[in-house]
């Protein structure tokens, strides 16, 4: 190859997917796209990084926030049964309030916050049940400002049905044509199992009709007849929509009697639907009513992986109605899914940081363009770490977050230093 300048060049970096003992690699970027990986790159850059070994991975992947609720928690007031429908009371209040001031500058605050830990694609629920869609707009005006350093993802969500009330289901396909990416529902917040059903039809009939992709809050609840995700599975068995068909949380699943959950996991795998589990948010809202023992209040996480069907994770709350803690650190939620999942084999943990990274970008649809690969976009973050194992462990620091082949976040890791006596 001949002699010529790059951009950027890392030097001695270890890709996330090499072994231990395998040979470090400089990585070349030129005009947002990877254009070498190969060990001691003779070319010179303009920007030159010695990694010095340490870890360089895909960017991480947000599969589920709220960005529209995002940095309110105790406004009007604070949550103290911790409960989902008290959020949502609270959340009522709220955005009655809204502006899009409020919202934009809100929404952009969390971005960076994520940014600086090293996400760099988000998918954001917004709320389309008020009927100004001040909260929709906002966001599409923050996907477009962010654009440059940010990929986002806006799906309308009913977060008070679709048939709440009677404006919803018009708002919602508002959304639609206003330009939101996608479009959800909340099936077991209607007001009738039968609604449930119908708004599940509802939004696989939205999304083939604006041929948008589809991500429905499912069975967010204790109830073991919480069973809409077997209506998800139906529909789209029965459609064309395929990946594009995500299921949020479903929580329920977790309290299925397991010849019910058996059945629907044979059914499952019949569709190519992603999940995506909250464990930090789930963990918090769920069991409540429960005495002891407590459920753990997640998916059945473990065993989705273990079919083969594309599971990752989101933080879904950052300081808002329902979760008023939150840091937008992924390596947070794999950590805890690794827990509360029992997923502690390594190659458990190394599926567990799949599912903030490769997995999330194919629920997004986005893994095409997604990976440390020669000709890909050149989106990639550098971590204090030697492995994913380390990186989940010690929940590293993001060194370094390159964003569309520029220099984005660069974060020095905390320094210790022993006073005490030599032992």
């Amino acid at each position: 190859m001949p002699s010529s300048s790059f951009s950027i060049l890392l030097r001695r970096c270890r890709l996330i997917n090499q072994p231990g003992s395998a040979e470090l690699v400089d990585i070349a970027i030129q005009d947002n796209q990877i254009r070498a990986i190969a060990p001691q790159l003779r070319q010179t850059a303009d920007q030159e990084i010695d990694v010095d070994g340490q870890l360089v991975s895909p960017p991480f992947v947000e599969s589920h926030i709220h960005l529209d609720s995002a940095l309110t928690a105790g406004q009007p007031r604070w949550n103290q049964s911790g409960t989902l429908f008290e959020g949502i009371e609270i959340w009522r209040e709220r955005k009655q309030d809204l502006t899009l001031e409020d919202v934009k500058a809100r929404a952009i605050a969390t971005l960076k916050l994520q940014a600086s830990q090293g996400v760099l694609f988000v998918r954001s629920h917004v709320d389309v049940s008020e009927p100004g869609l001040t909260a929709l707009q906002g966001l599409l005006e923050v996907r477009q400002a962010v654009k440059d350093w940010m990929t986002l993802q806006v799906m309308a969500f009913p977060q008070d049905g679709i048939y709440g009330a009677p404006k919803n289901e018009a708002l919602l396909e508002e959304a639609l044509e206003r330009g939101a990416d996608g479009v959800g529902g909340i099936p077991h917040y209607e007001l009738t199992r039968e609604e449930g059903v119908r708004s599940v039809h509802r939004v696989f009939e939205l999304a083939a009709k604006y041929n948008r992709l589809i991500d429905v809050h499912c069975d967010e609840v204790d109830d073991d007849q919480s069973r809409f995700l077997e209506v998800m599975a139906a529909c789209a068995i029965r459609s064309d929509l395929g990946s594009g068909v995500t299921a949020s949380h479903t929580t329920a699943f977790g309290s299925y009697d397991n010849a019910y959950a058996f059945k629907l996991m044979a059914f499952l795998e019949r569709t190519q639907i992603n999940f995506i589990a909250n464990p930090l948010i789930n963990i918090t809202l769920q069991g409540r009513t429960d005495t002891y023992p407590k459920r753990r209040g997640v998916t059945r996480v473990k065993e989705l992986w273990g079919h083969g069907l594309n599971v990752s994770l989101g933080n879904d709350c950052i300081q808002d109605p329902w979760y008023s803690l939150g840091t937008a650190n992924m390596l947070e939620a794999a950590a805890m899914a690794v827990h509360v999942c029992q997923m502690t084999g390594m190659d458990e943990i190394n599926a567990c940081y799949d599912m903030v990274t490769i997995h999330g970008a194919k629920t997004l649809n986005l893994q095409d363009d997604y990976g440390v690969e020669v000709g890909k976009p050149a989106n990639l973050i550098v971590l204090d770490a030697s492995d994913r194992y380390d990186a989940i462990r010690r929940r590293a620091t993001v060194r370094y977050v390159i964003s569309q082949g520029q220099l984005l976040v660069q974060t020095e890791p905390p320094k210790t230093q022993w006073h005490g006596d030599e032992r």
